[in-house]
């Protein structure tokens, strides 16, 4: 026979199991110092503004061939 399962009690293990899991990844964010959030961020944004310098086709070409167009 099928073994019996109290759902209320999976669904509070389940939703346990996830509440631990954020509190981990929160305790690992928090757990740094303003040095290395910082540094964080400026290679976040180092990294972003590099992929967009470097994005094909971005240009419109029918702006590219006009005398001081934008």
């Amino acid at each position: 026979m099928a073994e019996l399962v109290n759902l209320r009690l999976v669904r509070k293990r389940k939703a346990k199991e996830a509440a631990e899991k954020t509190a981990a990844e929160n305790r690992i964010l928090s757990g740094r110092t303003k040095a290395e959030k910082q540094f964080d961020r400026q290679a976040k944004r180092k990294t972003a503004r590099f992929l967009d310098d470097h994005r094909l086709g971005t240009r419109n070409a029918a702006t590219e061939d006009e005398p001081g167009g934008k």
